[in-house]
C-alpha cells in the first residue's frame, strides 16, 4: 500500500471520528431530555418571505435563488434558472461539480490541454463558462476541478447573465452556495466504500453557540480509482470552517476558509484520427469521426511522470446589516488563491502511426496561480411609486484578478503501442518554463434590479450593470510584448410576467452579455482569440443578447414544471484574418430551442428532477480566408452547427417512499452526439446512462445509502477539446455509503 493511501486512509477515519466528537461533547444526556428534545422539533418554521438572500428548499424543488439580484422568487423570475438542491446531489451520488451538472440538460463539457488550463469547463446551451463559475455570487476565476462536499446547493441560470454579472457567457453562468452557519446545532458524517478502490469520508458539524453565535465546519478525504480506466486515479481532501456572528441580530458577519488539495494522475482519454485539415478516416476502427475504437481502459500516458496538483483557498467575510425587515445593506469580501500545476500526455493518431499501430504522446503542461480580490456592496429595499409596487437591489462590485503561468518544457514520450499501450515505459522529465506570463484584470461595476408589482396580474423584472473593465499581459521574457485592452459595457435584462394563478405564470423576457478578451485572466480556454495578444488587444467585446418565452406551474404535491422557447445570437464574436493570429469582430454565432424542466414532489413519497432540451445551431459570417474543418470562424464552416452542443439531451431523476424507512431511486441522463471541430468531421458519440440508488434509514442516526453508476457500463464520452481528444466517461461503478446524524 502506497504512502499516500495509508496518508488517505488515516484521514477519513480522522474525519469520521471528529464527526462523533461534537455530538458527545455537546449533546448534555440527550437520552434524559425527550421533552426538550421535543420542544425543539416543535420550534416554529422561519419565515423568509422578503428575504432575498435565503435559499428556501423543499426536497429537490428551490422556492428562490440564493443571489439578492434575484429580487422576487424563482416562479415570478422571467430567465430560466434551474437548483440542483442538496438532497439532488445526495440521491443521485454526485461526487463532483461536474457529477452534480449532469443532472441538468443542455450542460456539456469540453476539455483543454497545455495553452488552454485543465479543468471544470461546462458550456451553458453550446457557450463556454468556465470562466461564469460563481462561490456565493462571487466570480470564481482559476482552472480547478471543483468538489461537492461543501457545497449546499448549484444555481444554473441560463441565457446571458451580463446584467447579473458582467464580463461572461452568452450561454449563462453557475453559481455554487456553500455550506454556511445556521441557527440549530447538528452533526453528521458518511463514509463511504465501493468498487475501483472507492474510499470517501465526509463530515459536517454545525454549532449553535447561542443565539447569536454559530459555527460550522465540513470537511472531506477521498481516493479513488477511475471505474473503466486503467491507471486514472483521484486523491483529495478539503475543509471549511465558518462562524456567523450576529446570527439573529440586524447586524451580522460571517467568516469562512474553503481548503481543497488534489492529487491526480490526468486522463486525455482517446484520440480522434484526424489528418492536417481537420478530415477525419473512415474504416472499420475509424468510423465517421468517432474516437479511434481500442479498448476503454487503454491509458496512452507515462505513469511514472504525468501528475496533476492543485489547491484552491478561499476566504470569505460576509456582512449584513437589517435597517429594519426590508431594507438590508450586504457586503462581501473576498481574498482567494488557486494553484492548478500538471503535466500531462495528449494521444495523437496519424496517418504514418496508423500504419505503425502506434499513438504519439504529446506532453503539455501547465503551472498556473490565480489570486483574486474582490469587494461587493449591495442594498435591497422596497418602495412604491404610485399604484407600483417595487422591491429592488443595487449595488457596486471591485475585482482584481492576476493569474501567473509558466509552461513546461517538454519532450514527448515514446510512442505507445495502439491497442497494448504500456503506462510503465521511462520518459524524459518535464521542466518548467523560467519565463511566466502574468495576466491581470481590474473590473469596477454597478448594477440595478427591480421587481415591479404593476397589479395582482402583472409584474415587471428589470436590470442594468455598467462595467469598467481592464486588462493587462506581459511575460518576463523580454522578447514578448505587453498587451493591454480597456473596455466600458452595459448589459440589460427585461422581462415581464402575467400571474395565470397564484401558482402559475407566463413570462417573456430579453438579455444581453458582453464576452471581452482575457476575460479568464489567462487561466481559461485560449480558441479563437479568447486570450489578450498583439492581434486581439484592439478588439471590442463580444455581444450576445437572448429572447426567452415561457412558463412556470406549482402543480401536486409542490413539483415545479417549467418550459421556455429561447433564441440566443452572439454577434462581433471574433474571427481569424489572413494575417496570422490576428482576429476581428465580424462573426456570429446563432443557437435557438425549447427546453422542458420539472423539480420537486409528485406526491409526499414521489419526487423527481430533470428536464429535456432542444438546441440548433449555426455558425455564420465566418472569414472567407482559406481554412479547413479544424478552424473556428472561418467562412467554410459556415452553416454547420457549434461545437460542444448535443441538439437532444434529457436527464429524468426520480425516487420513492416505499416504506418510512426504505427509499428506492433511479435515473437516465442522455446526450445526442456532440460535435468536437467547427468543421463537424469529429464528434461525439451519442449515449444513455443509467443509475440507481437504495437507501434504508436503520435508526433516527443511522442509515445506509446504495448507489450504482452506469448500470449497463456504457461506454461513452463526455468531453473532447476540438477533434485532439476525447475524454471517456467512468464505467460501471457502486459504492455504499454509511451515513450518521444527530
Amino acid at each position: 500500500m502506497s504512502s499516500y493511501n495509508k496518508f488517505a486512509r488515516k484521514r477519513i477515519a480522522a474525519l469520521v471520528a471528529l464527526a462523533f466528537v461534537p455530538a458527545h461533547a455537546w449533546a448534555e444526556d440527550a437520552a434524559v431530555a425527550p421533552q426538550a428534545q421535543q420542544e425543539v422539533e416543535a420550534l416554529p418554521e422561519v419565515n423568509v418571505k422578503g428575504r432575498s438572500d435565503v435559499q428556501a428548499v423543499d426536497g429537490y424543488k428551490a422556492e428562490r435563488a440564493s443571489s439578492p439580484k434575484f429580487t422576487a422568487p424563482l416562479i415570478d423570475t422571467p430567465k430560466t434558472v434551474t437548483v440542483i438542491t442538496e438532497e439532488v446531489i445526495r440521491d443521485t451520488g454526485a461526487l463532483t461539480f461536474q457529477d452534480a451538472l449532469r443532472t441538468s440538460p443542455g450542460i456539456t463539457f469540453g476539455a483543454a490541454e497545455g495553452g488552454g488550463a485543465f479543468g471544470d469547463r461546462p458550456f451553458i446551451r453550446g457557450f463556454d463558462t468556465q470562466s461564469s463559475t460563481y462561490v456565493d455570487g462571487i466570480r470564481d476565476i482559476g482552472s480547478q476541478t471543483r468538489e461537492i462536499f461543501a457545497t449546499e446547493s448549484i444555481e444554473v441560470l441560463k441565457g446571458p447573465s451580463g446584467a447579473f454579472d458582467g464580463r461572461g457567457s452568452a450561454g449563462g453562468s453557475i453559481n455554487i452556495v456553500s455550506k454556511l452557519p445556521k441557527a440549530e446545532s447538528f452533526n453528521s458524517a458518511s463514509l463511504g466504500i465501493g468498487t475501483d478502490s472507492f474510499m470517501r469520508g465526509t463530515f459536517d458539524t454545525n454549532v449553535a453557540v447561542n443565539e447569536d453565535v454559530a459555527f460550522r465546519i465540513v470537511g472531506m478525504a477521498h481516493d479513488a480509482d477511475a471505474p473503466g480506466r486503467d491507471v486514472v486515479e483521484s486523491k483529495r481532501h478539503g475543509l471549511m470552517p465558518s462562524i456567523t456572528l450576529g446570527m439573529n441580530s440586524p447586524t451580522s458577519l460571517t467568516l469562512s476558509w474553503y481548503h481543497l488539495k488534489t492529487n491526480d494522475v490526468p486522463d486525455w482519454g482517446t484520440p480522434f484520427f484526424t489528418n492536417n485539415n481537420g478530415t477525419v478516416a473512415t474504416g472499420d476502427d475509424f468510423i465517421d469521426g468517432r474516437p479511434i475504437s481500442v479498448d476503454r481502459d487503454n491509458f496512452y500516458g507515462i505513469k511514472g511522470r504525468d501528475f496533476r496538483d492543485t489547491q484552491s483557498d478561499i476566504g470569505t467575510m460576509q456582512f449584513r446589516h437589517e435597517f429594519s425587515e426590508d431594507v438590508v445593506l450586504r457586503n462581501t469580501t473576498r481574498l482567494a488563491k488557486v494553484s492548478n500545476d500538471y503535466v500531462m500526455t495528449r494521444p495523437t493518431v496519424s496517418v504514418a502511426n496508423l500504419a505503425a499501430g502506434e499513438v504519439t504522446r504529446s506532453t503539455r503542461g501547465r503551472n498556473a496561480e490565480t489570486e483574486t480580490f474582490v469587494n461587493v456592496t449591495d442594498l435591497s429595499f422596497p418602495f412604491q411609486t404610485g399604484f407600483i409596487k417595487h422591491n429592488m437591489t443595487a449595488g457596486i462590485e471591485y475585482s482584481h484578478e492576476e493569474t501567473d503561468t509558466r509552461n513546461y518544457v517538454v519532450v514527448n514520450g515514446p510512442n505507445a503501442d495502439l491497442d497494448n499501450p504500456n503506462p510503465n515505459e521511462a520518459s524524459p522529465d518535464a521542466l518548467r518554463n523560467p519565463f511566466k506570463v502574468n495576466a491581470r484584470v481590474i473590473n469596477k461595476a454597478a448594477f440595478v434590479f427591480d421587481s415591479m408589482e404593476l397589479s395582482e396580474k402583472w409584474l415587471l423584472n428589470l436590470g442594468l450593470r455598467y462595467d469598467n473593465y481592464e486588462t493587462t499581459q506581459a511575460s518576463t521574457d523580454p522578447a514578448i510584448d505587453r498587451f493591454g485592452n480597456d473596455s466600458d459595457f452595459v448589459n440589460y435584462q427585461a422581462g415581464i410576467v402575467y400571474k395565470l394563478l397564484p401558482n402559475a405564470s407566463i413570462y417573456a423576457s430579453y438579455g444581453t452579455s458582453s464576452s471581452p478578451v482575457g476575460l479568464a485572466v489567462g487561466a481559461g480556454n485560449q480558441q479563437n482569440g479568447n486570450n489578450l495578444g498583439v492581434g486581439t488587444e484592439d478588439l471590442d467585446p463580444e455581444r450576445s443578447k437572448s429572447f426567452e418565452i415561457g412558463t412556470k406551474w406549482d402543480v401536486f404535491n409542490n413539483l415545479s414544471l417549467t418550459g421556455a422557447v429561447f433564441h440566443t445570437r452572439k454577434t462581433d464574436a471574433r474571427i481569424p484574418t489572413a494575417v496570422a493570429d490576428e482576429f476581428i469582430n465580424a462573426g456570429e454565432l446563432e443557437v435557438k430551442g425549447f427546453e422542458l424542466g420539472a423539480a420537486g414532489k409528485i406526491t409526499n413519497k414521489w419526487q423527481v428532477f430533470g428536464g429535456y432540451i432542444f438546441m440548433d445551431s449555426e455558425q455564420k459570417d465566418g472569414a472567407d480566408i482559406p481554412g479547413d474543418a479544424s478552424d473556428f470562424g472561418v467562412a467554410v464552416n459556415d452553416g454547420k452547427e457549434m461545437p460542444t452542443i448535443a441538439r437532444h439531451s434529457a436527464t429524468l431523476w426520480t425516487t420513492y417512499d416505499v416504506l418510512p424507512n426504505f427509499r428506492i431511486g433511479g435515473g437516465a441522463f442522455y446526450s445526442d452526439k456532440v460535435y468536437a471541430n467547427p468543421g463537424n468531421t469529429a464528434y461525439l458519440p451519442s449515449y444513455i446512462r443509467w443509475d440507481a440508488m437504495a437507501a434504508y434509514k436503520i435508526n433516527d442516526n443511522l442509515s445506509l445509502q446504495l448507489n450504482a453508476q452506469n448500470l449497463t457500463d456504457k461506454k461513452h464520452y463526455i468531453a473532447s477539446y476540438t477533434s485532439h481528444g476525447a475524454l471517456l466517461g467512468a464505467g460501471r461503478f457502486t459504492f455504499l455509503s454509511l451515513n450518521l446524524d444527530y
